[in-house]
């Protein structure tokens, strides 16, 4: 089994002094724009901690309009250049660049250009979205997303899976292709018969494509995306899911990988796990500090059909809508919780289920100060990792 490659993942949040599973309503919040930029800026010096850390990767998140204050950068990409820009040898990506809230040729634009300035260290995270309020302003052709609070949940998933596709196409065609055409359902690029300089423009060259190899993952979270992920040849991003569900999809994206691609991947290859962790000197203390952050987190994402990764006491998957308890969480192991001891055992027992390489850890619970994340990341790194072989 290889060695461990760490990242750190942060939503890029406001600092806050009440959060917890009580009131208020996260939408009774309010954040104004310095308490949004203080959370921006201090998000920023976590990414130059990481690195000095001696973290593989650091990651945001790509979220608009959030007044309320859980996710305060719209974009990662460029956020992550200023970040290449102060840090020495960290690879920057998003977790995730929403795809149908970009012009897919815009954002393959952005990222080769992050990705050259910062000598090849950018990531191209790429997901289908979180939330109808965001997707449906930042896009022309009506496009949202089968959230749990979206009555028109089934037929806008699939709307948003076609879309999604088809301009991941244009991306990696832009990206690899010196010159490209494409024709779907919903892109035609060059648009028929515009004229330039005495010629009709038949095709398409990006400037700047990358100048170096680079990586695109992508959120696997449902069994048709786990068909779609190796067969493009993204890497597969795991979170919030009970070990045995993401064995299964773990699984099946190797066997789809070797079908598609001729070759059979070692068992950590081209996957990666996201889990959250809470270290304290004892099992007591890390449950008291993770608990309100924990609540905090699922007072925001519950509603939207977060959790239907969970385990019921069936061994099936719970319905959506469910607002887990800190035991939930623990018990699902989507949060490793305790002592240094106690959170090894936790990533041993992934490792030896998974063959786990990638392994990213969110340590910044909703409403926690930075300097409490950036204790986390130093914990983990210097009294977890060394327990784990």
């Amino acid at each position: 089994m290889g060695s461990l490659k760490l990242g750190a993942f942060f939503f890029g949040g406001v600092e806050m002094s009440d959060a917890g599973s009580g009131p208020p309503n996260p939408m009774d919040r309010r954040y104004d724009n310095e308490a949004c930029w203080d959370g921006t800026a201090k998000y920023i010096n976590s990414a130059i901690v990481a690195d000095r850390l001696g973290y593989d990767s650091f990651w945001t998140t790509e979220h608009h309009f959030q007044y309320e204050g859980y996710e305060v950068i719209p974009n990662g990409l460029l956020i992550s250049a200023w970040i290449a820009a102060h840090t020495r040898q960290i690879r920057v990506g998003a977790m995730f660049n929403v795809v149908p809230q970009w012009h897919p040729l815009r954002l393959a634009e952005d990222f080769a250009t992050l990705h050259n300035l910062s000598g090849g260290r950018g990531i191209l995270g790429v997901g289908r979205g979180t939330v109808p309020r965001e997707i449906l302003h930042l896009n022309h052709d009506h496009i949202s997303i089968g959230s749990l609070d979206n009555p028109e949940q089934a037929a806008d998933d699939v709307r948003n899976r076609e879309f999604f596709e088809e301009a991941m196409d244009v991306v990696r065609m832009s990206l690899t292709q010196e010159r490209f055409s494409y024709t779907g359902k919903y892109f035609q690029f060059p648009m028929p018969g515009i004229p330039d300089r005495g010629a009709t423009v038949t095709e398409l060259t990006l400037v700047p494509r990358p100048r170096h190899p680079f990586e695109i993952w992508q959120a696997v979270t449902s069994p048709p995306t786990v068909e779609y992920v190796p067969v493009v040849d993204h890497g597969a991003v795991f979170w919030n899911q009970h070990p045995t569900f993401i064995k299964r999809m773990w699984d099946r994206y190797g066997e789809l990988h070797a079908q598609h691609h001729g070759s059979t991947l070692a068992p950590g290859d081209k996957r990666m796990l996201v889990v959250a962790v809470r270290i304290e000197d004892t099992h007591e203390a890390a449950i008291a500090s993770a608990r309100n952050g924990h609540d905090e987190f699922w007072k925001f994402l519950g509603p939207y059909g977060w959790s239907r990764g969970y385990m019921g006491e069936d061994g099936k998957p719970v319905k959506p809508g469910l607002i887990p308890t800190l035991d939930q969480s623990i018990e699902n192991r989507t949060l490793l919780v305790g002592t240094p001891e106690e959170v090894a055992e936790g990533v041993q027992s992934f490792r030896d289920l998974l063959g786990v390489e990638n392994l990213t850890i969110f340590p910044h619970m909703l409403g926690d100060t930075y300097a409490k994340a950036d204790e986390q990341m130093e914990r983990f790194i210097t009294e977890v990792v060394p327990l784990v072989h």
